[in-house]
C-alpha cells in the first residue's frame, strides 16, 4: 500500500427521507420518490450506489485512455441493480438487503479491436475502486459518538 489515502464524506439528516450529504465542498442531496414517502429532493441511496460505480468506470476509463493514449470518442455506462425490497423494510430475512444482481452495460467508440475493448473494460474493472468495493469483501466498522 505505497499511497493510502482516506476519503470522507459527511451525512446529515435534514427531515422525514431528506439527507444532506457533503464531500469536500460539495452537497447533494439523497432523498426518497414521493411514493415511497419521500419529496423526490435527490436520488435514492440504492441509485448513488449505482451512480458511484458507474461515474467510476467512467473514471476509470478516463484514467486509463490517458496512460495508454487512448483517443476516447464516447464512453457511456448504464448500470442496473437488483433487489428485494421485502429485506429491506423488514418483511423477510431472506436473501439478503443488498443487491443480489448488478449489470454494467458499456458503451465505447475508441479506435480499438473488440479483443483491445475487451481487455481494456477489463482492465477497467480491475481497477475501479468501486466496483473491488462491491465484488469484495471490505470491512465496516460503525461507531457510536
Amino acid at each position: 500500500m505505497a499511497m493510502v489515502k482516506k476519503i470522507k464524506v459527511d451525512t446529515k439528516w435534514i427531515e422525514n427521507f431528506l439527507i444532506e450529504v457533503k464531500a469536500r465542498n460539495h452537497i447533494i442531496y439523497v432523498d426518497q420518490p414521493e411514493d415511497s414517502g419521500g419529496k423526490n429532493k435527490g436520488i435514492t441511496p440504492l441509485e448513488h450506489l449505482l451512480a458511484a460505480l458507474g461515474s467510476c468506470i467512467c473514471s476509470m476509463a478516463v484514467i486509463i485512455a490517458k496512460q495508454k493514449n487512448i483517443e476516447l470518442k464516447n464512453f457511456d455506462v448504464s448500470v442496473e441493480g437488483e433487489i428485494d425490497y421485502d429485506v429491506l423494510l423488514g418483511k423477510s430475512k431472506q436473501p439478503r438487503p443488498g443487491f443480489y444482481k448488478i449489470v454494467v452495460k458499456v458503451k465505447l467508440d475508441a479506435a480499438l479491436t473488440d479483443i483491445e475493448k475487451k481487455e481494456f473494460i477489463k482492465e477497467i474493472q480491475s481497477r475501479c475502486p468501486v466496483a473491488d468495493g462491491l465484488m469484495n469483501i471490505t470491512p465496516l466498522e460503525v461507531i457510536i459518538e
